[in-house]
Order: structure tokens, then C-alpha cells, then sequence
């Protein structure tokens, strides 16, 4: 079989994830046209590098990003770092005409995220863009039913994705916090998650008002982090993100959308949730109880209607058939897994791939309208 070595940057919350879905993927899908190979893990600090290729079983080691994309036994670039070296990353890594996956947002900007389109459509690589809630089965399920025109046409979008793992205010000034690292807070890490399931499902935004806010200002500085949690120091420093945003939308194709993310909702832990109305039905998702869709038709008896809860774990729904039995429900990890397979598949046979950097740009272009439109207190319009 073909084999596709991998370069994975980044070690940490998102390394472990995109780790084992490498070691995963051949194990729920043997009928990959193509071997994916955990070839090469890269980090700045070779301690924390060493251990984390041990743990997650990379074949290599690197410290310096411009090595790894130098090696002529590295075919595909993953990028799990921090937002603000997405774009220089994902430049370099296509100059030097690597596959690329990368996580989201791809940039700081818009005119980071073009540039990005513009270096991988320049190189003709392949590319993606973690938007792993687009493989959830149910998710996709929902896509399935609404191009068959289960909902009629589409009426509303509401998505809120809320959790509470900054409430404390002793909580850790940790790169999330730090405009200059992440280019947004809640926003950005996860609002662009509801933008892209939204534009998935239902199309393209036209304009855009919202309004956002920070809670706490002033943080301890950080000693250490890992994922989402972390130590404190005894000396502090400023918020320069976002802890709330909240924003409504006019979509092109008429719907309008209400969209909340938070890391204040005191409880919900990852509380990812979206609904979905139309003109002969209703769907509801929340990552929460992943496998589950609820639906509600008009179409149906009207002494029988209501809404009904779907489990999405039969083996002719999107994705599950290369996992359990009805009624194995599967969980977060397997999202990851099944964009792997995707991914190798496009390239091994060279397919497309969605969502890939143009649809990067598309969420970063309405990130960046929500920004301008709380800064100026007005609606914006969106690119095109």
C-alpha cells in the first residue's frame, strides 16, 4: 500500500488529538488507498517534544519547523500551533509542496487567511482545515436531510457554543487569553466552529452585527499550561480577548441566525449546540449527546407529530459503519479520525476535500465582520 509520512506540529491539546487519529485510522478503515505514517512530531522544546513523540508514537523528533519541511520523507504538514503561526506555517509549508492540514482559524486576518489561499492554490497541494464537527455523524446526517429537503426551505440558524473553563478568575493568562497569540477569544476559537457548521448547512452569511465582551480583565500570568488548563504565577497581566460574543446574521439565501459563544456559561462543559428551522421541519444537534438528532416533520400524521430523537448509529448513516453496532455510540476522538480519512483519501487519489482553506477564508471573513461590526455598532456586509 501507498504510504503517506506525516509532520505534525504541535504536541499538546490538539497534538493528542490529531495523534491518535493517525493511529487510529487504519484500524477503523483498512480500505484507506493509502497508509497514513506518523513520520515526525515538531515542538520548540525537545523535552516536551521527546515525550509527546514516545507517548503518541511519532517516529521522529524536530525542533525547528523550517527542518521539518525540509525533509524529503514528509508528504503531509498538520498544524496544531497557535493561531498567529498558522499563516507564516502553512506558506512555508506550501512553498515547499507539502499537503497541508491546519487547524482553525487558519489566520489572524483576512488578509493572513487569503494569503494562505493564495500560497496552497499557487502550489496546487492539496489542504483542509480542522472543522471537525463536519464528521460527526449526526452532523452530517442533518447535511443528508437537508439537501434531500426534509426542512423545506430554511428559515433559522441558531448556534451557541458555550463553556465555563475561564469562570475562575485565578485561571491562568494562558495564549487563549492573549490577543496577540489567538486573535480572538470565544470568538475565534469557538464561534468560527458555529460559522462553519452554519455555512455547511445552510449557506453563505450576507451581513452581520455583534456585540462581545471580556468579564474578567486581568489574569495571574501563567508558569505552565496543557489544553485547556494551566498554573498560575503570582504576577498578573491584561485579557486582550473576548470572553463572550453574541451575534445575528442575514444569510444570502433569506434565512437569518442568532449565534452565541461563551466561556462563561457557568456548567456546560462543551456545550455545542444548533438548531435549525424550515418550512416543513426542524432539526437539533448538540455535541454534548453527539449521536442524537432530533427532528420534527409536518409531513407527518398530525396526531403523531413531534419532535423525535434519531440515533445516528446505524451503519448506513455517515461515517459509523466503519465503527460498532447499532447503538455503539461513538465520540469526540472519531471526528478526527474520520477527517484523517477523508484527507488521505483525497490525496492518495487526488480528490477534493472540504472544508479546505477557502472555506477558512470564508469564516474568517465573517469573524473579522463581527469584530468591526462591535467595534463600530453596526451591521457589516461580508466579502462577495
Amino acid at each position: 500500500m501507498k504510504q503517506l509520512n506525516v509532520g505534525l506540529v504541535g504536541y499538546k491539546f490538539m497534538g493528542k488529538a490529531h495523534s491518535n487519529a493517525y493511529r487510529s485510522v487504519p484500524l477503523f478503515f483498512p480500505d484507506l488507498p493509502a497508509m497514513p505514517v506518523m513520520k515526525a512530531i515538531c515542538g520548540r522544546d525537545q523535552v516536551g517534544v521527546e515525550q509527546a513523540a514516545a507517548q503518541f508514537g511519532w517516529e521522529s523528533t524536530e525542533t525547528d519547523f523550517g527542518a521539518l519541511i525540509a525533509r524529503d520523507d514528509i508528504d503531509i504538514i498538520d498544524i496544531g500551533t497557535p493561531n498567529n503561526v498558522h499563516c507564516e506555517q502553512v506558506i512555508q509549508a506550501a512553498e515547499a509542496g507539502k499537503q497541508i492540514a491546519c487547524e482553525k482559524p487558519i489566520g489572524m486576518t483576512v488578509a493572513e487567511a487569503r494569503g494562505m489561499v493564495d500560497a496552497v492554490t499557487k502550489a496546487g497541494v492539496k489542504h483542509t482545515v480542522w472543522f471537525n464537527y463536519r464528521r460527526v455523524p449526526a452532523v452530517a446526517l442533518i447535511k443528508q436531510m437537508i439537501d434531500e429537503g426534509k426542512l423545506g426551505q430554511i428559515y433559522h440558524f441558531r448556534g451557541t457554543y458555550l463553556q465555563d473553563w475561564i469562570v475562575d478568575p485565578d485561571f491562568p493568562l494562558v495564549w487563549r487569553l492573549r490577543d496577540e497569540i489567538a486573535g480572538s477569544g470565544a470568538h475565534g476559537d469557538l464561534a468560527a466552529h458555529l460559522i462553519d457548521l452554519a455555512r455547511y448547512l445552510v449557506g453563505e452569511f450576507d451581513e452581520v452585527v455583534g456585540m462581545d465582551k471580556t468579564f474578567i480583565k486581568e489574569r495571574p500570568l501563567e508558569l505552565e499550561a496543557t489544553g485547556l488548563s494551566g498554573t498560575a504565577s503570582s504576577q498578573k497581566g491584561e485579557v486582550t480577548v473576548d470572553d463572550a460574543m453574541l451575534f445575528l446574521t442575514h444569510f444570502k439565501n433569506g434565512a437569518v441566525g442568532s449565534f452565541e459563544a461563551t466561556r462563561f456559561a457557568t456548567g456546560r462543559k462543551n456545550y455545542n449546540r444548533i438548531e435549525i428551522n424550515g418550512s416543513k421541519g426542524s432539526l437539533a444537534w448538540c455535541f454534548e449527546d453527539m449521536n442524537q438528532v432530533q427532528f420534527f416533520s409536518k409531513e407527518d400524521d398530525a396526531r403523531h407529530q413531534g419532535f423525535r430523537t434519531i440515533l445516528a448509529t446505524e451503519s448506513d448513516h455517515p461515517y459509523v459503519g466503519a465503527y460498532w453496532p447499532p447503538g455503539h455510540i461513538i465520540g469526540y476522538e472519531h471526528t478526527f479520525i474520520n477527517q484523517v480519512r477523508d484527507f488521505v483519501t483525497a490525496v492518495a487519489n487526488d480528490t477534493e476535500i472540504a472544508p479546505d482553506m477557502v472555506d477558512g477564508l470564508r469564516c474568517q471573513e465573517v469573524l473579522e465582520a463581527v469584530t468591526t461590526s462591535c467595534r463600530e455598532r453596526s451591521w457589516i456586509k461580508i466579502p462577495g
